[in-house]
């Protein structure tokens, strides 16, 4: 049973999820390319058919930490899965059990909806996010590498330059 701390996202916690978003991104060192807005977050959340998801943990009323997740597909298993694009708890809160519940939270989902993968990355020096995720069960894909096409190449690519 889902931790009563964590909770599907509302619209008024949109804000609030913005800032957590840009705290991830300072943690990983990667502010300057945090570019989120609330108008972005919303419409990707509340648009009639979302292609995003997302869960809070709440402490004392407050939003301390949020799952952002879509699914994705397995061409092998024939089943959605989640893939976990964002996972963060501020530090003051983190030990307390809300990353865990936040992640059961998104396995809760998996089970009832048939979906069989929950996954996710992990920047390869966040040694404590990786013990984290291993004392859980999960396990490292070592054997695959991420690709990514943003900015003029993905423009050159899409255009056919």
């Amino acid at each position: 049973m889902t931790d009563p701390r964590v909770r599907r996202v509302r619209e008024e916690d949109v804000p609030a999820v913005v800032e957590l978003v840009e705290e991830l991104a300072e943690y990983e060192r990667l502010r300057h390319e945090c570019h989120l807005t609330a108008e972005q977050l919303h419409d990707a959340l509340f648009r009639p058919s979302p292609a995003l998801f997302g869960h809070v943990a709440e402490v004392d009323g407050r939003v301390v930490g949020m799952a952002l997740w879509f699914l994705n597909f397995s061409t092998w298993r024939g089943t959605h899965g989640i893939y976990l694009e964002d996972l963060y708890v501020q530090p003051s809160r983190r030990g307390s059990g809300l990353g865990e519940a936040l992640l059961q939270a998104l396995a809760e989902e998996c089970v009832a909806r048939g979906y069989s993968r929950l996954e996710w990355a992990v920047l390869d020096w966040n040694a404590p996010a990786i013990g984290f995720y291993k004392s859980l069960g999960a396990i490292a894909l070592d054997e695959w590498t991420g690709f990514r096409l943003t900015d003029d190449s993905l423009t050159r690519l899409g255009l056919g330059d």
